[in-house]
């Protein structure tokens, strides 16, 4: 497969967990990185600017570059011989912000929308928004944040014992304010994983059972600060974490100390609270120089594909 065409493709952060919904519910935040892919004749050749410049393998060992792989594969399109990649970084790295999600979906929908250039053997029915969802799920091992950067605003993802991964996608509330308070510091979603014992207590897993449903109501039809405090409660993974990210805990500890709904974003060591009015100015206070604060809209449409015009 040969073409000079260049995808776009726009993928935004995503926090995963809002604390009591684990690998299932998943929040997009409009914060974005930017590929422009094209299909070359050589080798693969990667250009990136921003979060990871100097750090990421600039090849085929690229994880835009293995997703794009990966999809001709599934897609059964030959694969080309190169690959060139300019990346614009603004999600950091290692920080629970969904950056490896996002290369992976970026990767996906890259190589889909060259693909089609081919219309005579590929088109988005040939691999569809549900097989794309599921190759990301696949790459990454989990849906929870593939979902939201896929579809945007607040998706629950789960898996099947047979079937492929499903999710749904909620509109939130106006009125939702999210921050994140992103630390200088990194950790590895292994690390924190590695963190989870195999078995909880009932108590704990009910708990969080009416706790994900609860969030579900508060962050699309009623996001007052009393009912997301109490629903972004959590029994099932970030106090087995906390030793892995002992100034996360700390802060989020603090932050619902003074009534900010605050949880770990993702794995860590990110946090991500839920801003009012009322409460948005209560949490400089408690972050030291070390943390970055940010806030961010949702981003409610999710990952976007051009195709520009020709330069």
């Amino acid at each position: 497969m040969s073409s000079s065409a260049t995808a776009v493709v726009r993928v935004p952060a995503t926090s995963a967990n809002l604390g009591p919904g684990f690998d299932s519910l998943g929040l997009a935040l409009a914060m974005y990185d930017e590929v422009e892919a094209e299909l070359t004749g050589t080798t693969a050749r990667v250009e990136v600017a921003g979060e990871g410049a100097g750090e990421l393998d600039l090849g085929e060992g690229h994880l835009v570059v293995r997703a794009m792989r990966a999809a001709f594969d599934r897609m059964g399109a030959p694969q080309p011989p190169g690959i060139a990649l300019r990346c614009r970084n603004r999600i950091p790295h290692a920080r629970g912000l969904g950056s490896s999600s996002a290369a992976i979906c970026a990767g996906i929908l890259a190589a889909r929308a060259l693909a089609a250039k081919d219309e005579a053997r590929f088109s988005d029915d040939v691999f569809s928004d549900d097989d794309v969802f599921a190759l990301a799920t696949e790459l990454e091992g989990h849906p929870d944040n593939v979902a939201p950067c896929l579809a945007g605003g607040l998706t629950i993802a789960w898996t099947q014992p047979a079937g492929p991964p499903r999710m749904v996608k909620l509109r939130p509330h106006a009125g939702i304010r999210p921050v994140v308070v992103i630390p200088g510091h990194r950790l590895s979603t292994e690390v924190a994983r590695g963190c989870l014992p195999e078995h909880v207590p009932h108590a704990d897993a009910a708990a969080n059972a009416g706790r994900a449903a609860l969030l579900v109501a508060a962050v699309t039809q009623r996001p007052e600060t009393p009912l997301l405090l109490a629903a972004t409660e959590d029994r099932l993974h970030q106090d087995y974490r906390a030793p892995a990210m002992p100034q996360t805990a700390d802060l989020v500890k603090r932050l619902r100390a003074i009534g900010v709904p605050a949880v770990v974003s993702g794995a860590g060591p990110t946090v991500l609270a839920f801003a009012t009015a009322g409460t948005q100015d209560l949490i400089a206070p408690e972050v030291g120089n070390d943390w970055h604060i940010q806030p961010l809209d949702v981003a409610t449409d999710g990952a976007s594909v051009q195709f520009p015009e020709t330069r």
